[in-house]
């Protein structure tokens, strides 16, 4: 009767606790769907908040963040020298501004001026962005 009693109590726990599981999922969806652009707004605001405790971030401007994927692309540019699959670059438009950083490591790897829409005849940063820019950008090497 005991062993009874504790396979069904075991049973009702595993069932409850898949009933809150499913239940915290169905919501975490229903916010995704709702809002897409949540996710991506706060992965963004999580890695300036970690990169502006290791350098000064422009305050007046939310950066565009691009992930690096393909290493064979960016091999010939300087300010991609040191990068790897899965690190960071930080456009600041505004400040004219590029960091590399490195998610894996936690440190800044590179800092660059850019030059915004200007042809320069300079190869362009070719990184797969998570967040598509329209204008040009070359980071620079003083």
């Amino acid at each position: 009767m005991a062993k009874k009693v504790v396979t069904i109590s075991f049973f009702v726990i595993i069932l409850v606790l898949s009933v809150v599981g499913n239940v915290y999922l169905f919501q975490r969806l229903s916010t995704a769907e709702a809002n897409p652009q949540q996710e991506a707004v706060q992965e963004v605001a999580d890695l300036v908040e970690t990169v502006g405790k290791l350098i000064v971030l422009p305050a007046d401007e939310t950066p565009t963040v691009a992930t690096v994927s393909d290493i064979e692309k960016l091999k010939d540019q300087e300010f991609f020298k040191n990068a790897q699959v899965g690190d960071k670059v930080l456009l600041y438009t505004k400040a004219k501004r590029a960091i590399l950083y490195s998610p894996t490591s936690g440190k800044i790897v590179e800092v660059a001026p850019i030059n915004i829409g200007e042809n320069t005849g300079a190869t362009n940063v070719e990184t797969p962005a998570e967040t598509n820019t329209s204008a040009e950008t070359t980071p620079t090497t003083p």
